[in-house]
């Protein structure tokens, strides 16, 4: 046949297929607009459980550790028996000066942790607040707020009350732009508050003040002077720390734990994700938020693959494999986590904003975090999509026709 040209058609490459399956699965779903928004709503609840219940683990982490962040130090020692910062176990003071007997040693600093009772300035309330003591000359802490006022720390009876403490501690950085230094009482003694530090409560504190070493002791009556709950141990420039650590391993007693600030985290937040249920909640709970976002899926799509039987057996007889229309499904599982995350990444951010403002905990979302929800949510929909396509067994072209 002269000047007719035979035009071979082509199968579309997999890209094309892909493609073409993901519109397929839009067209599905976006024919019962109903169901639909139940699935959206599901992922997008599924979503902001996930998103609150990794929020909240993540503050309680980021909470305990704040102060262990803000020390300046190469290395620490800590009593062995010491489970969280909020509870030390004291050790002998001695062990500070024992680590000087190093030449790589420069300085070795006490801290001292405790807590004791706050009376509230505005209406008399008593409630437990934690005690930061350490000697104000060593420039072991870095609070924000701090620098300005070491001078004044060093005067006696006084304190500096950390500003993102909890209200039920009382109005006190307006009081003290209002008085000026004002007096309040911390256990059994009337202190002065000179200034603002920022720290935030975690869950084993509501509240921080920083104060002298000596007027700690002096709040701390029962404290004997030998005892210390924790040393920061600055090196000379250029020490090598991880030998310096093993060889105060040799040289202290074994009433002492030679961590690195690494280390020292570490071992605070094992103590909350390990020897606390609270950890244990929270990963629990994103756990139970993703099984309850699969069901729903699973059942949208187990749903849309039973109404449209005729439809997928009508693409079998035409020639369409099971892996293309498994393809179909899993693009549907994919445009609902999409459509899913998106509503609930912007209402998760928003709670994060009313709840941190509520509880002074440090909830922020960051892009790890997002990516991460995003993969959960993402994998969950697809669990749902690869336990819905068994239904495709179902549609048989011979059984339909």
């Amino acid at each position: 046949m002269s000047g007719i040209a035979l035009v071979e058609r082509r199968a579309p490459g997999p890209a094309a297929a892909a493609l073409l399956a993901v519109r397929l699965a839009w067209r599905q779903l976006w024919s019962e607009k109903a169901r639909l928004a139940s699935a959206i709503a599901g992922v997008m609840f599924a979503c902001v459980l996930v998103f609150m219940q990794l929020g909240f683990r993540a503050a309680l982490f980021d909470s305990a550790t704040a102060l262990i962040g803000a020390m300046r130090g190469d290395l620490f020692l800590m009593h062995p028996l010491t489970t969280a910062s909020f509870r030390p176990e004291p050790m002998p003071r001695v062990r500070a000066y024992q680590a000087l007997a190093l030449p790589e040693v420069e300085r070795t600093v006490p801290i001292y942790l405790a807590q004791a009772t706050w009376r509230n300035p505005e209406n008399g309330s008593r409630r437990a607040i934690q005690l930061i003591g350490v000697d104000t000359d060593a420039g072991v802490l870095d609070f924000p707020g701090l620098a300005p006022i070491l001078e004044r720390l060093k005067r006696a009876d006084t304190i500096a009350f950390d500003v993102r403490s909890r209200p039920e501690f009382g109005a006190v950085a307006r009081l003290l732009e209002e008085r000026g230094p004002f007096d309040v009482q911390v256990g059994n003694r009337d202190m002065q508050v000179v200034g603002l530090v920022e720290i935030g409560p975690s869950f084993g504190a509501d509240g921080n003040i920083v104060l002298s070493d000596v007027n700690f002791r002096r709040v701390v009556k029962e404290r004997l002077v030998s005892a210390i709950d924790l040393v920061a141990i600055r090196l000379r420039p250029g020490s090598d720390v991880a030998a310096v650590q093993q060889r105060l391993r040799a040289v202290l007693p074994p009433d002492v734990m030679v961590l690195t600030q690494a280390e020292l985290n570490a071992h605070e937040r094992a103590y909350w994700e390990e020897a606390t249920p609270i950890g244990f909640i929270f990963s629990f709970g994103s756990l139970m938020g993703l099984v309850v976002g699969m069901v729903i899926v699973y059942q949208i799509l187990f749903s849309d693959i039973a109404g449209h039987l005729k439809e997928y057996a009508t693409l079998k007889a035409m020639g369409y494999s099971n892996f293309y229309l498994g393809q179909v499904v899993l693009g549907a599982a994919l445009i609902l986590a999409v459509a899913g995350f998106i509503p609930g990444f912007i209402v998760s951010a928003l709670l994060y904003d009313v709840v941190g403002g509520a509880t002074f905990l440090p909830l922020a979302m960051d892009v790890p975090r997002a990516t991460t929800v995003f993969a959960m949510i993402f994998t969950m929909c697809a669990v749902a999509g690869l336990l819905a396509m068994r239904k495709l067994r179902d549609a048989n072209p011979a059984d339909m026709f």
